[in-house]
């Protein structure tokens, strides 16, 4: 199994391939299949409405020509008034069926692709999110996604309802006269011209309206996570300034589409009010002569006002389908991606057993990013038996996290670099390796939720014993009691009303109530000073004892306890052994152990 990355090169051309033909729309055929008969009733219903609707002007054209030809009678008059609003309580109860049926088929997909996108975005991994942003991702959920839902709402309804009404208005006005029904349809292939015109230049500019909300997202939502650092640099002025610039920016663009909306809208109203003005001209005319009734011609008025709406509806119904295509499009460029990790191939030959011992075998590992060409690790060798208690220390870029992220699968790795309990890990589902490891990374992930809910996040099952077991071997058990509310205290976005050290101690008690067979630490001490980092170090080492334990440090003198300590620098280890055998053997580590311990006595 060799490790790839697909260059930037390649996913452009796949971008554009995609945003230059209708594939996206693949995305929806599943939904559409699934409801087709929720479809089919709620076209039913849309129909319907239509066909109620056109009978109305055949109802009127009766009643005029009897008032014409003076046989019409009040009961006559009451008979057509009744059949008219007969037919409007037909059109009413219609249209709120297919409301209910088209509408909300709209909604189920909307809510379908969202729970898609956030599943499939749970799957990538950290390389996925290295390129794309939060702000990006966010957009896609909220801005794009409501594009993708009008265009299968109201868009999809509206260009059924036009072609419907569109097609039988101009028949029934073809059956009234056909002469005057081309003279009144003429000036549509001018509506049809312009709409194909500016669909394209709708498609780009609208894109570049999306792209600019992404970016208007991301930077408020770092801004807003950042607001400490951002106040205590007194950069508020600064940063509203910059966000002004990029509304400004989101404003120029959305002009710049609306002065297509500006074009397309009036040139439909403009042609449909040339047909009705070509049709009083030439219609009235021929109702002077006799060559149609005056109830034919206020028939046909009126389905020219019912063909009037499908015309201007063009217009909309491009603008619609053009914004849900490109959003559809950006939505399926995140579906494309792939994780760089995947799930063993089914013709391998891997055990099934999960990881219960814990040992750890790495083997000649070295490892690079795509787009660094210098390896970031060279040559790792380590054998971790179960239940040891193994330090790793060096200095900052030796290569520690990087190290603690491929044992944690976070990145890929050739087939037979790693091991656990002896299994390849390229042969273990991901869910397996990480299952068995409790990992704290450097920076400390917390919920805007109760201290208890974060600690328990991992296993929400716990009792309330445990959970303060592990808080106290985390040594934060006694600061979680003296808060007002105890282990129901909220502690704000990202844990803000903790303490650095109180955040990386609730992680570690998270991780320590997993009661997973590895347990990996990497530099989640760093905000304490080194007496309690010595001290939790001591108290984890007994709380797991018989577990494999790895604790990443810049300080020495907390791993003094360690059964082994490797020490690397530059992407290499350089050293290996107990304490006392690395103080001996080892000039760097000694040199290391000497500047902190002094510095700790000072």
């Amino acid at each position: 199994m060799k490790v790839f990355y697909a260059s930037s090169a390649d996913a452009e051309s796949d971008k554009t391939k995609s945003e230059n033909s209708w594939e996206s729309v693949s995305l929806i055929i599943p939904y559409l299949k699934r409801h087709s008969l929720r479809l089919a009733f709620g076209f039913l219903t849309l129909i319907a409405v239509d066909v109620f609707q056109l009978i109305i002007p055949r109802v009127i054209k009766r009643a005029v020509d009897d008032l014409q030809r003076g046989v019409a009678t009040p009961s006559g008059l009451l008979e057509y008034g009744g059949a008219i609003v007969l037919l409007a309580l037909l059109i009413a109860s219609m249209r709120y069926f297919w409301r209910i049926l088209l509408l909300g088929f709209s909604r189920i997909l909307e809510t379908g692709i969202r729970d898609r996108m956030f599943s499939h975005i749970l799957t990538l991994d950290k390389a996925f999110y290295q390129r794309r942003t939060p702000g990006e991702i966010m957009a896609l959920a909220t801005n794009d996604l409501s594009s993708v839902q009008l265009a299968t709402g109201m868009g999809l309804v509206a260009s059924v309802d036009a072609i419907f009404m569109g097609i039988s208005a101009i028949a029934f006005m073809a059956y009234i006269d056909p002469a005057l029904t081309v003279i009144a349809v003429s000036p549509m292939p001018i509506l049809a011209f312009f709409t194909r015109f500016l669909s394209g230049r709708l498609h780009r500019r609208f894109k570049k309206v999306q792209e600019q909300f992404s970016t208007m997202t991301e930077f408020a939502r770092s801004t807003f996570s950042s607001i400490r650092l951002i106040k205590a640099y007194n950069q508020e002025p600064f940063q509203a300034k910059r966000f002004d610039g990029m509304g400004e920016t989101y404003v120029r663009d959305n002009l710049r589409l609306a002065a297509i909306y500006g074009t397309l809208f009036p040139i439909s109203g403009f042609i449909g009010n040339a047909s009705m003005l070509l049709v009083l001209f030439f219609g009235g005319r021929m109702a002077i002569h006799g060559s149609i009734t005056a109830g034919d011609f206020v028939a046909f008025i009126n389905y020219l006002f019912l063909m009037t709406w499908p015309m201007m509806a063009l217009g909309w119904v491009a603008d619609l389908f053009q914004r849900g295509i490109t959003s559809l499009w950006r939505i399926q460029t995140l579906l494309q991606e792939k994780p760089n990790l995947h799930a063993p191939a089914a013709d391998l030959d891997c055990p099934s057993a999960p990881i219960v011992q814990g040992s750890i075998s790495v083997s000649d590992l070295s490892f690079s990013f795509h787009d660094q060409p210098s390896p970031i690790l060279k040559d790792i060798r380590l054998e971790i038996r179960p239940g040891l208690f193994l330090g790793i220390v060096g200095r900052t870029g030796a290569g520690k996290t990087t190290l603690c992220h491929l044992l944690g699968r976070l990145y890929p790795v050739e087939d037979g670099k790693i091991f656990f309990d002896g299994m390849d890990v390229n042969c273990l589902p991901l869910a397996t390796v990480r299952g068995a490891i409790a990992y704290v990374p450097q920076d400390v992930i917390l919920f805007s939720d109760t201290i208890a809910f974060n600690i328990t996040m991992g296993k929400p099952e716990a009792t309330q014993e445990e959970i303060e077991a592990a808080a106290k071997a985390a040594a934060i058990h006694d600061e979680i009691i003296a808060m007002k509310n105890g282990y129901e205290t909220r502690i704000g976005e990202r844990g803000i009303k903790l303490s650095g050290g109180q955040r990386q101690r609730l992680a570690i008690a998270r991780a320590l109530l997993l009661d997973r067979p590895i347990i990996i630490i990497d530099d989640g001490l760093s905000a304490v000073d080194m007496e309690t980092e010595h001290a939790i170090v001591r108290s984890i080492a007994g709380y797991l004892k018989g577990r494999t334990c790895i604790i990443v440090s810049h300080r020495v003198a907390p791993l003094a306890d360690a059964n082994e300590i490797v020490v690397m620098e530059h992407g290499r280890i350089v050293a290996m052994g107990t304490h006392e055998e690395l103080l001996d053997r080892s000039t760097f580590y000694a040199t290391i152990y000497r500047q902190q311990t002094d510095m700790s006595r000072g």
